[in-house]
């Protein structure tokens, strides 16, 4: 681990000499790469030199312990406690720094939710978390844009497609794919009798074109009229899009915007994700002793997750954890279990380093 970050510590000093160089400032392109890798690096430097600095006074500590007087070697004695104490914090936090970054941590997001079993009642559960969703999204400052949509007319949601952009979306929200579970008593139940719905949720990457390459004479392109609430616009004009993939079955919709080449690029948008997910999923086939190690994210047939509402709570069953602050959590406060979930997955990644 001190080779790389001796290596590590090494490569940061190197590239803040070329950066100050007049002429790599005159090279923008190939300044902004020395600049962006500095920024990755950064975090594991600062945390390396406060280590090495902890290291130092530790042994100035043990120093003084041998020649220093009584008052002295008493304050010695602490300094050391503390100072040992200080190191073992910091080895872990190194640990964490250099384990393997997903490459897609910093990407933003498209969120799908479907509704499950369940009929209306799920479809209202799918509209929750779409709520769920958006409001954690606007407590970290991220942007929301509604990619499609087909609701039920009556509150609820049998698909819906979000675009969620902000730095660090993905490595958060990762963890929510799979299978919502919900008990609750719904409001068309007289004899008030608990039922079980669910819904699914799918959290894939953004990806650009470069990353993945659609061929335009592999997909079908339908244009129809959208359904649905809706201005005149949108409702007399065939300004919804279908994209059909035909090498692996994929279909996409939008009928979200007024116009029709917006609702294209959206929905190509989409399928350059699905595509992309379809493609980390086989690869992921290949590894499958690797992927027990990713907590819950990618198995959309996983239950992941149980909202129980006459006794508000919500468990997360991958961790084992229970909160009973099931309307907070609605509400979009998702912090503490997603925090868990990321703890968790650190300690899996941890045991293999």
């Amino acid at each position: 681990m001190f080779d790389k970050l001796d290596f590590t510590l090494e490569k940061y000093e190197e590239l803040s000499l070329k950066v100050s160089d007049p002429e790599i400032i005159n090279n923008q392109p190939v300044w902004q790469k020395h600049m962006k890798e500095m920024g990755e690096m950064e975090p594991i430097v600062n945390k390396y030199r406060e280590y090495k600095k902890a290291k130092s006074d530790l042994a100035g500590a043990k120093e003084m312990l041998e020649l220093g007087d009584d008052e002295l070697r008493e304050m010695a004695k602490m300094e050391i406690a503390e100072l040992t104490e200080k190191l073992e914090v910091f080895e872990q936090e190194l640990k964490i720094l250099l384990l393997p970054k997903d490459p897609n941590d910093d990407k933003n997001v498209i969120l799908e939710i479907r509704a499950g079993t369940g009929g209306d009642e799920a479809a209202l559960f799918g509209a929750d978390l779409l709520r769920m969703y958006t409001r954690y999204a606007e407590r970290h400052g991220w942007k929301t844009e509604m990619m499609d949509i087909n609701d039920t007319g009556l509150g609820g949601i049998k698909e819906a497609v979000i675009l969620i952009k902000g730095k660090g979306a993905y490595s958060r929200l990762k963890y929510e794919s799979g299978a919502h579970r919900v008990q609750r008593v719904p409001e068309t139940e007289s004899s008030g009798r608990i039922h079980t719905s669910a819904a699914t949720v799918a959290v894939l990457p953004e990806v650009d074109e470069v990353t993945v390459q659609v061929n335009p004479n592999d997909v079908r392109v339908d244009v129809y009229r959208a359904s649905g609430n809706g201005g005149q616009c949108v409702n007399t004009t065939d300004s919804a899009v279908r994209l059909t993939h035909m090498p692996t079955g994929l279909v996409v919709t939008c009928q979200d915007e007024k116009s029709q080449i917006k609702n294209k690029e959206k929905a190509f948008k989409v399928l350059r994700a699905r595509l992309y997910d379809l493609m980390l999923s086989e690869q992921n086939k290949e590894i499958a002793e690797q992927r027990k190690s990713q907590v819950g994210t990618g198995d959309r047939s996983e239950r992941i997750r149980t909202y129980n509402f006459p006794q508000g709570r919500v468990s997360d069953h991958r961790i084992g954890v229970t909160i009973y602050k099931l309307d907070y959590f609605l509400d979009g406060d998702l912090d503490e279990i997603i925090d868990g979930l990321i703890t968790n997955d650190q300690a899996e990644k941890m045991k293999n380093f």
